[in-house]
């Protein structure tokens, strides 16, 4: 599969995800937005039918105290109603004399004169009375509900609150609505008057600064302007349970499409390094290819050469072909060591090492030494500054020999060939550590490649030209011996200016 279309698969399907992932999420948003909707409007509701039964209940006693003193008379009425009833043939007429029995004293009017003439009175004339009396009576009652009206605008809101509301009842009724409503939470009120003091109060209302509160005035329609507020909070817990509580089964769609975004990720993660890998195993077969194929050539050549009885009259000749022979064959060796060294590393990364105690100093002095030769014959030159004081480590000395030949050998392969190479080791020591650098002029690396540059088979791309050889296993095992040394190793560079390579041993 071409790395074109991987990108083009991964960016449908990763669209598509967060697409899934986002109308989830906008789903659980409005279920939530509607909850909280729906519990605060039956709160509202809840709260304002409680401060209506307030009310209602207040006139409902104004109105039972003043119609009290008429309990008697009612019964009366009832009394002579019965009685008339058992001698009267006609319903009018036992109506007509129901109106017009004796009305109380208050009224101001002698029924004793209709009552002794009612017989001789026409059908006409009866009506006409009898629709005086009812208008007479609902004047009367009306009269009596502008004083009952009268008497709570005047007094009731005169009336301290303890007087004109009961807590357990506010609880009773409030718990009553909230029900109605559907909500079920336990909650907390207080009551507070237009001064602002509280009143009545629950044993634990609002401990939680956070929770969520709502307010309905108490008698809104006191002419005394003395409105009071009802107060009523619910616990966040309990609140973000019941709102949250709704989309509780969104909860494992979401998780999954997450999980299932994850896993697409890490997929097309896997993919690209695979192609990666592939395309990276490919190069270092044609590199290997190359590398193997010159020095086999030679010898080949070399050899067939040795084959002619010419070259055998001329011992000049003869050693001179024995000697690329011999260094090709050296060529060729150390480019299969330098593969059979990643060989050495099994799956966790673990090598066999014969670790004994050395002098870094002078390993590192015997090193420049020998490779000083190979500078000096481009031109270049090599200084080292050994300033460790403490130079013992616990090193295998052919491994570690190694990752300094192979620090050196890249900065000769890498140089400017409009400069003479420089090259300058170091060594000190950093607290409990043994610290050491190779620095070059070289080419240098640019930031992008720094990370990848420890991995195996990995070589910066120089083009399809073969100007620089290898097979991009040299810095892998250098970072997995030292790593196995218990070290770490990092590199700094800057293009054109060139780079360093610092190791951190642990002392011995």
């Amino acid at each position: 599969m071409k790395k074109i279309t991987i990108w083009l698969v991964g960016l449908i399907m990763g669209v598509c995800c967060v697409a899934l992932l986002f109308m989830q999420l906008s789903y659980i948003e409005t279920m939530v937005k509607m909850r909280v909707e729906h519990f605060d409007e039956g709160v509202k509701r809840s709260l304002h039918a409680v401060a209506y039964n307030f009310e209602i209940e207040e006139m409902r006693a104004y109105l039972s105290g003043e119609l009290r003193s008429d309990v008697e008379y009612a019964r009366m009425l009832n009394e002579k109603l019965l009685n008339r009833q058992q001698g009267r043939t006609s319903d009018f007429y036992t109506f007509f004399e129901f109106l017009m029995i004796d009305e109380k004293p208050s009224v101001g009017r002698d029924q004793s004169s209709p009552l002794s003439n009612k017989r001789d009175m026409s059908v006409q004339g009866a009506k006409s009375l009898t629709q005086d009396i009812i208008k007479m009576k609902y004047k009367h009652q009306r009269d009596v509900f502008d004083r009952v009206i009268y008497d709570i605008i005047m007094n009731a809101g005169g009336k301290p609150l303890q007087l004109r509301m009961n807590p357990e009842m506010l609880y009773r009724n409030l718990g009553m609505e909230f029900a109605n409503s559907g909500i079920t939470l336990p909650f907390e009120f207080r009551v507070i008057n237009n001064s602002g003091d509280t009143i009545f109060a629950s044993s634990g209302h609002f401990s939680d600064e956070s929770c969520r509160v709502y307010r309905e005035a108490l008698f809104a329609n006191d002419v005394f302007n003395r409105i009071s507020t009802l107060e009523v909070s619910f616990p966040t817990s309990y609140l973000n349970n019941y709102i949250y509580g709704a989309v509780k089964f969104m909860i494992p769609s979401l998780l999954f499409t997450l999980v299932m975004l994850i896993t697409f990720v890490i997929t097309l993660y896997m993919a690209i390094r695979h192609k990666r890998i592939t395309q990276m195993k490919n190069d270092f077969i044609n590199n290997m290819t190359h590398e193997f194929k010159t020095p086999i050539s030679t010898i080949s050549l070399a050899a067939q050469m040795l084959q002619d009885s010419s070259v055998n009259k001329s011992p000049e000749m003869f050693n001179r072909l024995s000697g690329v022979i011999s260094s090709e064959s050296k060529r060729l060796r150390f480019q299969v060591d330098k593969v059979l060294q990643m060989s050495m590393f099994d799956d966790k990364n673990t090598a066999s090492l014969k670790m004994k105690e050395l002098d870094a100093n002078e390993l590192v002095s015997n090193i420049v030494n020998t490779f000083a030769v190979k500078v000096e014959q481009g031109g270049g030159h090599i200084d080292s500054v050994l300033d460790a004081t403490d130079p013992y480590v616990f090193v295998d000395e052919m491994h570690f020999t190694n990752v300094i030949f192979n620090l050196l050998d890249n900065a000769v392969k890498y140089k400017r060939y409009d400069v003479p190479i420089a090259l300058e080791v170091r060594t000190w020591n950093s607290g409990e550590k043994f610290m050491m650098s190779i620095k070059d002029n070289g080419v240098g690396i640019r930031k992008e490649h720094l990370k990848k540059i420890f991995d195996r088979f990995y070589r910066v791309n120089t083009g399809n030209v073969h100007d620089v050889k290898g097979f991009g296993l040299g810095l892998a095992y250098v970072k997995q011996i030292v790593q196995a040394h218990r070290g770490t190793i990092r590199a700094e560079s800057e293009p054109g200016v060139g780079t360093t390579f610092t190791i951190v041993l642990p002392l011995k």
